[in-house]
């Protein structure tokens, strides 16, 4: 068995995520070879010195079998000991596992499992039969289908999407009925449609390591200042047994084996969190780190069949920032050019809202390389703030999955 002490030579399947990107740098500072592959050549985590390769690949979102087959191309060179999806990837390793077993070593459940955690609807239905409590919701195949009475606002949220792609806000019937009619006419309903009641709280994310359906590792944050697209830009953590006995529940019953995160809602009335999102891998694993639960080590263990004692559970309080979501967010709420430069610089020096917080995504202290995209995204905002917006919607990529490859991958022959 490979020590996970000792250099691992990683392949990261994905480099646009502040999911993957984040991980480099944990990977990184413990001294392991870190190998990228991505559909951009611009994406962020070729912007690192920890990163010693990058290949450039299919996307997976546009040629999902042209994107298997350079992944396994690079596992047959054998350089490499781990593969770890740090995005929508492993919703296609899911699937092939078994053509990959013995070939590299990697943490996944079934695909089953991991089909049902990557679903909205799947994800709701499951929460459904274990009786763990999420917003009131109702899952409709069609705009026709009777719904009930809808408590307003609420969310429509289509069954497939990530990183707030497929949700609107609607605050009355007609809103509704318009988002429902627009999602119809997109074929939105090619899948399955959620509405779900919008309840009064703060919503905050957790994430955890299992093997084989035994929580081995477990952390939360909450977000003290948002940046743009649902994104924090600043975060604390924090201490929530509750989530955390949630959670196990949830990985026991899927047998999950690998990383598992969730969204959920801490509702202003002081009643129970209340689960309302599921992501099927880690979800920016810096905060964990810098509190004290390194979940990527973690997770490299599990990968390589180990079975770890639980990790304690880490320190709360601890913030942690991310410079370009914060020049997003504070760009995209009408900063003038004279207050985004006057943000960047606390930025750089750390004071007002960012004082005593560390950099998570792009951290100049350890990597110089990762002034690149900082900088580049400093210099759009100061040529014209209005951008932010559209720059954050240009972040669907090739490297996240659409219900058209998600349907291709579902009807491959394991």
């Amino acid at each position: 068995m490979i020590d996970p002490a000792q250099q691992l030579r990683i392949l990261i399947p994905e480099g646009s995520s502040t999911s993957g990107r984040e991980a480099v740098t944990i990977l990184g500072l413990a001294g392991h070879h870190v190998e990228v592959c991505d559909p951009s050549p611009w994406c962020l985590a070729r912007y690192s010195r920890f990163v010693r390769k990058f290949h450039r690949c299919p996307g997976l979102r546009t040629d999902p079998a042209g994107f298997l087959a350079f992944v396994e191309g690079l596992i047959a060179s054998g350089r490499f000991d781990v593969l770890l999806p740090t995005h929508e990837q492993g919703f296609l390793f899911a699937r092939v596992q078994e053509r990959l077993a013995g070939k590299i070593a990697f943490a996944l459940p079934s695909f089953e499992s991991y089909r049902m955690a990557h679903s909205k609807a799947g994800f709701s239905r499951l929460l459904d039969r274990l009786d763990l409590p999420q917003p009131p919701t109702r899952i409709l195949k069609s705009q026709s289908e009777p719904r009930g009475a809808t408590r307003f606002p609420a969310v429509v949220k289509t069954s497939v999407g990530t990183a707030s792609r497929g949700i609107r806000f609607v605050h009355n019937e007609s809103e509704l009925a318009s988002a429902l009619h627009e999602l119809e006419a997109g074929g939105g309903f090619a899948d399955e449609v959620l509405v779900q009641d919008m309840i009064a709280g703060t919503t905050e994310k957790a994430q955890s390591v299992f093997c084989r359906g035994r929580l081995l590792g477990f952390h939360a944050f909450r977000q003290v200042a948002p940046g743009i697209g649902g994104g924090e830009a600043i975060k604390e953590s924090v201490r929530r047994p509750v989530v955390r006995g949630d959670l196990e529940k949830l990985g026991a019953e899927l047998g999950w084996h690998g990383g598992l995160s969730v969204d959920y809602i801490m509702p202003d009335d002081g009643t129970a969190p209340l689960l309302i999102d599921c992501n099927p891998r880690l979800v920016e694993p810096f905060n964990a780190f810098v509190s004290g639960v390194d979940l990527v080590t973690l997770l490299l263990r599990v990968s390589l069949g180990e079975e770890p004692e639980a990790l304690p559970e880490g320190r709360e309080r601890v913030l942690t920032h991310l410079s370009m979501q914060a020049l997003l967010g504070f760009a995209s709420r009408g900063g003038s050019r004279r207050a985004v430069a006057r943000e960047f610089g606390r930025l750089l020096d750390h004071s007002g809202p960012y004082a005593g917080s560390v950099e998570e995504l792009t951290p100049l202290s350890h990597d110089w390389y990762s002034a690149v995209p900082l900088g580049t995204t400093f210099a759009l905002m100061l040529a014209s703030p209005a951008a932010a917006t559209k720059l954050a919607r240009g972040g669907f990529g090739a490297h996240l999955l659409d219900l058209k490859s998600i349907r291709e991958i579902e009807s491959w022959d394991p």
